[in-house]
């Protein structure tokens, strides 16, 4: 395991086992939230975004939370073990709504600088509660479709999470 790519809706915890699998393999990780936003939360042009995601990627050894899809193409070309965290909207929108109170006001390790955490009904309706209406299928068949040579984890609760990372820990 060289280089992990970790996707799925948000709230699913992508930022949190890209951290985990970093801890326990040594291999740097990279959260693509800063890649998106600069201070103020300023969108960065999308252009940029994949120019910088596109560099990571070009490096020998990372684990890659988060989405983009315009650049997931180079990134399971580039991946060796690919991780769709399939999680339910319930448990998701439950996940976001206590991210944004447990930092309220204060920047999240997994963001870009001078980006605090704050209520945002437009993310949590449209990107976490209609996650599965707008992107599910697509992440789906993404994972379906992966090449053969590809490892592959679908975990759908956090109990796989769990024993996903007590079988990597015992390695």
């Amino acid at each position: 395991m060289q280089r992990v790519m970790i996707y799925g809706g948000s709230g699913s915890g992508k930022s949190t086992l890209a951290r985990d699998i970093g801890k326990i393999t040594g291999l740097p990780v990279v959260h693509i939230d800063p890649m998106y936003f600069r201070a103020g939360w300023v969108q960065r042009p999308n252009s940029e975004t994949t120019k910088l995601i596109l560099a990571a990627v070009a490096t020998q050894q990372w684990v890659f939370d988060g989405n983009h899809h315009s650049t997931f193409p180079e990134r399971i070309a580039r991946a060796d073990t690919v991780i769709f965290l399939d999680f339910p909207t319930w448990l998701r929108l439950w996940r976001v709504i206590s991210r944004t109170l447990r930092y309220r006001g204060k920047t999240r390790p997994d963001m870009a600088p001078g980006c605090p955490e704050r209520f945002d009904a437009e993310f949590i309706f449209k990107w976490v509660a209609g996650y599965y209406w707008r992107s599910h299928k697509r992440d789906l068949d993404i994972y379906t479709n992966l090449p053969r040579d590809k490892t592959r984890h679908r975990l759908k609760s956090a109990r796989q999470v769990r024993i996903f990372l007590k079988a990597l820990s015992s390695k």
